[in-house]
């Protein structure tokens, strides 16, 4: 198979076993996202999986559906032919994917928004390290607060790039991912909280204070007003970077 759309194909089986037996998949619903040659959707059926692929190339679609073609006819395995960042995705527990770099974020950030028990996936190993840096720190940034906002992530290992073909320039690194049943912090908006995130990282460099009257069409510019009138000038005068995971959700949850 040729490797289309930002995909590297995991080809290690090593490493795609280490994958595939991180979670309990047996009789669950995994979606996977970008099964590209199918590697790591062979071992989670042989583990029990029932999955449901979504694959953004028409013809790798057509070449799974024919290598898998017994597990289509028995309902073990679904192929659906779409953009996994926009389109309608199946019904689903957990989510085992080797994740397209491209779109990492966009995907991740909708997989927290829909739900899941337990997710596995493997991410740019620079991505992944954003994911778990703590909040204060100078990695800190929107894909920190959200991912750990909203959830708990374990990093596992890394892989090498001879692991792909062809081989990406980065190393790689696989996560599990675990979401919270209550956020960190209360959150009276979860919308207005990532736009919030959102608005203060989109200018990262300048103060709070800043960043809200700089949100453009990001923040309602009456809130904003009361919200800076109202809020601590230790939060004001802080960049983005510098505050606590507990201080999003403050000036979220500012009326």
């Amino acid at each position: 198979m040729k490797a289309h759309h930002d995909q590297h194909f995991l080809t290690d089986p090593q490493a795609v076993d280490r994958i595939a037996d991180l979670a309990d998949v047996n009789g669950k619903h995994v979606l996977e996202v970008g099964p590209g040659n199918g590697a790591l959707t062979r071992a989670l059926l042989d583990r029990g999986a029932i999955v449901h692929a979504v694959e953004l190339d028409g013809h790798l679609c057509e070449e799974l559906a024919d290598r898998f073609s017994d597990k289509i006819a028995t309902g073990k395995l679904t192929v659906q032919h779409g953009d996994a960042t926009r389109c309608e995705l199946p019904l689903f527990e957990m989510v085992v994917s080797n994740l397209p770099y491209s779109v990492s974020s966009k995907i991740t950030f909708r997989l927290l928004d829909i739900g899941f028990k337990e997710a596995v996936l493997m991410y740019q190993s620079e991505f992944a390290d954003r994911m778990v840096a703590p909040a204060g720190t100078r990695d800190c940034g929107r894909l920190s607060i959200m991912v750990q906002t909203f959830a708990a992530v374990q990093k596992c290992f890394r892989l090498p790039p001879n692991c792909f073909t062809p081989r990406p320039q980065v190393h790689s690194t696989v996560v599990k991912i675990f979401p919270r049943e209550q956020p960190l912090f209360p959150i009276n908006d979860r919308h207005r909280y990532a736009d919030v995130v959102r608005a203060l990282f989109s200018h990262r460099r300048k103060t709070v204070r800043n960043c809200l009257k700089g949100s453009g069409g990001m923040l309602e510019p009456e809130w904003v007003k009361r919200v800076i009138s109202v809020l601590p000038e230790e939060i004001l005068r802080s960049r983005p970077q510098e505050l606590y995971l507990e201080d999003f959700a403050t000036i979220a949850n500012m009326a």
